[in-house]
């Protein structure tokens, strides 16, 4: 009501003072020290999710926070990112099935069941197939994952689901990274893994091979994870018009975000390849 009454007048009438209200008026123009660090958090904050591919969630924003030396509490982040509707990544509860078990091929044990926890790279490796949908139809993902660290160590696609989409995705991996013998493999028991032409590739390279139990998806819970990560961050989010893109962004995905800078939650909030680098 300033511009109708003198301000004396109001204070005197809503029995204020002329002082209280010019110091009210004052820090109601000079935003406190608080306000304007969450205006800085705000922007740190969504520079750290637009670097993520807008993937991050509280837990990694204030991981990357503590990397660049801020120290604030997750719930002062998470808040400040709900109230700005930055949101990581949600699972849901999509399952992609790519497993013919029904032959008669022979079946390797569940070896990785009782396999110690892997201490260093290439001790222990698993593979699965998923299928990615492109304007022009499917196309048909293979990969190769190490158990130490995450880190996808080979990866083919091809418009066909059979034996030479995983013994290219195999191929990349030896060549890669160069295991030594008796490298625990772990699969499904897909026909395309329990293959003569794969078995032997693998005994040719020394491998020694383990399948999941029948229809036992948690057998092989860590390429699972890596599947529901790949849907949710990028395949989810657009459409593909042919294999190429849908090929371009996969190996943008892997090669560039997901084995170099994606943290990890299991891995201390550390990419797999600085994990490596860090701990070997």
């Amino acid at each position: 009501m300033k511009n109708d009454h003198f301000i004396l007048l109001l204070c005197q009438v809503l029995e204020v003072s002329p002082s209280g209200y010019y110091d009210w008026q004052g820090r109601r123009q000079t935003p406190s020290a608080r306000a304007q660090q969450n205006q800085s958090l705000r922007q740190q904050i969504k520079t750290i999710h637009l670097k993520s591919r807008e993937t991050y969630g509280s837990p990694r924003v204030v991981d990357q926070l503590r990397k660049d030396g801020h120290k604030h509490g997750r719930n002062r982040i998470a808040r400040l990112m709900r109230r700005k509707g930055i949101r990581g990544r949600q699972k849901g509860r999509h399952r992609v099935r790519t497993t013919d078990s029904n032959h008669d091929q022979p079946i390797a044990p569940n070896r990785l069941a009782q396999a110690p926890k892997p201490t260093a790279p290439n001790q222990i490796w698993v593979a699965d197939i998923t299928y990615i949908h492109t304007s022009q139809g499917w196309i048909y993902l293979a990969a190769v994952l190490d158990l130490y660290s995450r880190k996808i160590v080979g990866w083919a696609m091809t418009p066909f689901i059979d034996t030479s989409l995983v013994l290219s995705a195999l191929s990349v991996a030896l060549a890669r990274s160069r295991p030594p013998a008796q490298l625990l493999f772990h699969s499904d028991r897909g026909v395309q893994y329990a293959s003569s032409d794969y078995r032997k590739a693998l005994a040719a390279a020394g491998l020694v091979a383990s399948m999941s139990r029948k229809a036992n998806c948690y057998d092989n819970a860590t390429m699972e994870s890596f599947w529901s990560t790949l849907k949710l961050e990028l395949v989810y989010r657009q459409t593909f018009a042919n294999d190429l893109e849908a090929r371009s962004a996969i190996f943008d995905y892997i090669e560039t975000f997901y084995n170099r800078q994606r943290t990890h939650s299991a891995l201390g909030y550390l990419s797999p390849i600085d994990f490596e680098l860090l701990n070997n």
